[in-house]
């Protein structure tokens, strides 16, 4: 079943194709007989009762340097196509979010993965708190005194913009530490945004679990291990990744939330624990893939193919 599909992602130029979970995506529908259309979400738009996109069809192969090739420019019509991937990175901002309104207007005749309504209301940092019981204890507010309340409360914590990614922001803070009123007043000058102030997690030391779920089950994890003196462990700051195998907690995790993301049209999911507890669940543009696929020999990408397919 050949299929027509188009990615909305970020410039394919820069990536590395060895991490980018993108461009394993389109490789392995490539691969599958596939059609590619690819697109950046600046070239996104509504014109007169249609969702259009200016871009090009586009081939990927694997080799360093020259790893895709574009066809001629095209204003397409996305009503045309089989399946739409919503695959730009955040920060969730307002350009975000109206790129998921935009495309509500074609799905699900044309299938958006993930669905964009449910992207849009549930971002990676707020989908956790529909389950309090899994989650470290977790505040998010503006008010100055009600963040030095919750670190009162339960001593040293992680600080974070509400809508970052990839390790941006994130400040560990000891109990006694005196930067927290200076970074409220940071993050308040950037914008008008909530901040959110979890309980530090110790066991982050040894690792913050990647786990991939795919239509709602865990297909396997990676462990990101911080690089000395750093508290992150996200890889676009230097987390190393490692084998790691799902742990009967995993498992319940994942058991609460898989019916809900299935319900909800998030097909491809990654979520982070650490330790014991659920940190976040990734839906705007999960990564990690290709280091499951190296580590468990598991086709991963074939694994989300099929359940896009399935669903068509």
């Amino acid at each position: 079943m050949a299929l027509k599909i188009a990615f909305q992602m970020d410039p394919i130029g820069p990536i590395d194709i060895d991490a980018d979970s993108t461009f394993r995506i389109a490789e392995e529908a490539q691969a599958r007989g596939h059609a590619l259309f690819y697109y950046t979400p600046d070239m996104l738009a509504y014109d007169q009762g249609k969702v259009v996109a200016c871009g090009h069809p586009l081939t990927v192969r694997r080799v360093k340097g020259d790893h895709f090739s574009l066809g001629d420019e095209t204003n397409l019509d996305l009503a045309d196509m089989d399946v739409v991937w919503l695959r730009q990175d955040p920060p969730f901002d307002m350009s975000y979010i109206t790129t998921t309104h935009i495309l509500d207007m074609i799905h699900p005749e044309t299938l958006v993965v993930n669905d964009p309504f449910w992207v849009r209301n549930y971002p990676e940092k707020l989908l956790v708190l529909n389950f309090p019981d899994l989650t470290p204890p977790t505040m998010i507010a503006r008010d100055l005194a009600t963040l030095k309340r919750f670190r009162e409360a339960h001593g040293d914590v992680i600080l974070k913009p509400l809508y970052g990614n990839g390790g941006a922001g994130v400040f560990k803070l000891h109990y006694a530490d005196s930067n927290l009123a200076s970074l409220h007043e940071l993050f308040s000058g950037i914008n008008r945004e909530p901040l959110i102030i979890q309980k530090f997690l110790p066991a982050v030391s040894a690792g913050d679990k990647r786990v991939i779920l795919i239509d709602g089950e865990p297909v396997g994890a990676i462990n990101r291990v911080p690089a000395a003196g750093e508290t992150r462990s996200n890889m676009h700051v230097g987390g190393r990744p490692e084998k790691v195998a799902l742990t009967d907690r995993d498992r319940e995790i994942c058991a609460r939330i898989g019916p809900l993301l299935r319900e909800k049209g998030q097909i491809f999911v990654g979520i982070d624990v650490i330790g014991d507890w659920l940190t976040e669940i990734n839906v705007t543009s999960p990564t990690g893939i290709q280091e499951l696929e190296r580590f468990d020999g598991t086709n991963v990408a074939e694994k989300i193919w099929e359940a896009i397919e399935s669903r068509l």
